[in-house]
């Protein structure tokens, strides 16, 4: 007898499951946010930002997109501010006051002040605190400052610059005080130590460059104390150094054109490696032994002169 092998049934097929949309229907609809509400809404929003922009002891709180490190010891403003020795009558511009560590000494000191600052948190703390005292506070990019127009309207025939600026603008700004050094008395500034080393430094050495040709150029250049990074909050990972330019009455050689210059000093410490010879072929249209009558100086190094 012939058994017959059952068949095993197989499982009914499944079926991928579709989501249908909700029709407008069945949808949930949403009811309007009353006024009320609304209002203790935005009061919410209001008090984080506040928080957000103080810590726990009522201070600003370092903005890393604005590259601020706040100068927090006391010794070294009052030393800064010392060296700068503004007097009564003397218009002294102060380039970002953050806290307002050294605004407080250059205020004292009876000197007109002026003060730019780009963080509106740090401009409305500013401003309740010496506005009524007749200090300047504008809310404004340094670089945008027109420093002509400003001494023309604070009376004054040359202006006196001091600052703890962020490290990353240091260089326009100093460009900038250069553009306008007729107007400006002295700089006074904290930078990274490189940086004062390099304005600072003589012909021959790995920091002569670009920043000690144009600011030796128009300026005395004095290195007067460092600054630890301890200082600061939040800490900073390199030593500062303040540094003072004391501005020339006139450039230290005659310039016939003073963009020229420019261009060509930018254009061969561009190509530090090269003669002189082979980094003015970038920039001049004419053999440079046709405009440098002594070829001596052609086989140098921009460095070595």
């Amino acid at each position: 007898m012939i058994r017959k092998s059952r068949s095993i049934p197989s499982p009914p097929s499944r079926r991928p499951r579709r989501w249908r949309r909700r029709s407008w229907r069945t949808r949930r609809r949403r009811r309007p946010i009353s006024s009320r509400k609304r209002r203790r809404m935005r009061s919410k929003a209001s008090s984080k930002r506040s928080s957000d922009a103080l810590n726990e002891s009522g201070r600003l709180r370092p903005r890393k997109s604005l590259g601020q490190n706040f100068l927090r010891d006391d010794r070294i403003a009052r030393k800064i501010v010392d060296a700068v020795g503004p007097r009564p009558g003397d218009v002294v511009l102060e380039i970002g006051p953050g806290e307002g560590a050294l605004t407080k000494h250059l205020a004292a000191s009876g000197a007109r002040l002026v003060l730019v600052e780009l963080d509106e948190r740090a401009v409305l703390q500013m401003r309740g605190l010496y506005e009524g005292a007749g200090v300047q506070v504008l809310h404004q990019d340094v670089l945008t400052v027109d420093l002509d127009l400003l001494a023309d309207s604070m009376s004054t025939e040359r202006l006196r610059v001091v600052g703890n600026i962020p490290y990353y603008i240091t260089s326009p700004i100093l460009f900038h005080v250069l553009d306008n050094r007729r107007r400006v008395r002295d700089l006074t500034m904290m930078v990274q130590r490189e940086v004062a080393r390099r304005l600072a430094a003589v012909p021959r050495t790995k920091a002569y460059g670009i920043l000690s040709v144009f600011c030796q150029l128009f300026a005395d250049v004095e290195i007067l104390f460092d600054v630890q990074p301890g200082s600061f909050h939040p800490r900073p990972d390199v030593t500062s150094s303040v540094v003072r330019l004391m501005m020339l009455d006139g450039p230290r050689f005659a310039l016939r054109d003073e963009q020229f210059f420019r261009g060509m000093v930018r254009s061969v410490f561009g190509k530090l490696r090269k003669t002189l010879r082979n980094a003015l072929r970038y920039f001049l249209d004419d053999d440079p032994a046709a405009a440098v009558p002594d070829a001596s100086i052609l086989q140098r190094r921009p460095e070595d002169l």
